[in-house]
Parts: structure tokens; C-alpha cells; sequence
């Protein structure tokens, strides 16, 4: 029976701690909860930044990325821009270069056999041509030369001729005066 008395003084106590106890019990139960409940969320929190930190991490390396390949463009764009104003000097000499082998082709086709042989051809009936005319003209003048020396003549004969006449007309007036 003492054990059924301490049994009972055992379930007295406890009935008596408990009530006691109880409320300090629950008390730290629903702290216990409240800390399990922060503790939850703070996992979810530190789950959420991790997921944003690998999220930052990965568009961070994207941003290193995107920066380096605009480097790289912007250092080909600078080279491909050198390349440009090379080519456009070139492009401009050899368009001088060009502009003088065309003058060259066209002074080298003033000179051209084919078209040479083909002036001197026409030059050559051209002169003939200008030949036989001028034989033609100096034959015409010789012989109006020679028909003008002749009339010349013709007429200084018919000049001292008539002379002749007025010295004879004039004798013959002397002497029919004289006679009369």
C-alpha cells in the first residue's frame, strides 16, 4: 500500500507541480512554438536570398559577360572604322591613280597606228587633191600671165602706133598749114 500512497502522493505532486508549472509550461510551449514558427521563416528567408543571390550571381556573370562582349564589339567597331578611313584613302589614291592611267590611255590613243594610218591616208588624197589644183591654177596663172604680157604689149604696139598716127596727123596739119 505504500506504494499506492505514493503513487498518490506522486500523482498529487504532479497534479500540484502541474498547475503550478502549467501555465509557465505553456508559456515556453508557445514560445518554443513562436521560435520553431521564426525559425521556419527565417529559413524561408535565407532559402529566397540564396535564390536571389544565385539569381544576382547568374545576371551578374551575364552583366560580366554582355561588358566584355561590348568591349570586344566596341574594340572591333574602333578597328573596323581604322579599316574604313584606310580603305577610303586607298580607294581615293587609287582613284588618282586610275584618273592618270586614263589620261595616259587617251593621250597613248591620240597616237593610235590605226587611226595615224587612216588621218595620213586622207591627208595624203587631201594633198594630192590641193596638188592638182594648185598645178591647175599655176598653169592658169602662167597663161594669164602670159595672155596679160601679151595684151600689154598689144597695147604699148597700138600706143607708139597711135603716137606714130598723132605725129603723122600733126605733120600732115604742119604742112597743109604751111601750104595754105
Amino acid at each position: 500500500m505504500l506504494t499506492t500512497k505514493n503513487l498518490e502522493k506522486l500523482i498529487e505532486l504532479e497534479d500540484k507541480l502541474r498547475t503550478e508549472y502549467q501555465s509557465q509550461l505553456d508559456a515556453k510551449t508557445a514560445e518554443i512554438d513562436t521560435l520553431t514558427k521564426e525559425k521556419e521563416q527565417q529559413k524561408e528567408r535565407l532559402d529566397t536570398q540564396l535564390k536571389e543571390i544565385s539569381t544576382l550571381s547568374t545576371s551578374a556573370t551575364a552583366n560580366k559577360h554582355t561588358e566584355q562582349l561590348n568591349r570586344e564589339l566596341t574594340s572591333r567597331g574602333e578597328n573596323l572604322q581604322e579599316e574604313v578611313t584606310t580603305l577610303k584613302k586607298r580607294v581615293k589614291s587609287l582613284q588618282k591613280d586610275l584618273a592618270q592611267e586614263r589620261d595616259e590611255l587617251k593621250a597613248l590613243k591620240q597616237f593610235d597606228p590605226k587611226k595615224m594610218k587612216k588621218n595620213l591616208d586622207a591627208n595624203k588624197k587631201k594633198l594630192a587633191e590641193k596638188t592638182k589644183s594648185a598645178d591647175a591654177l599655176q598653169k592658169s596663172l602662167a597663161k594669164s600671165k602670159s595672155e596679160c604680157a601679151e595684151q600689154k604689149r598689144a597695147i604699148e604696139e597700138l600706143e607708139a602706133k597711135l603716137a606714130e598716127l598723132e605725129t603723122d596727123l600733126d605733120d600732115d596739119e604742119n604742112s597743109e598749114a604751111e601750104a595754105a
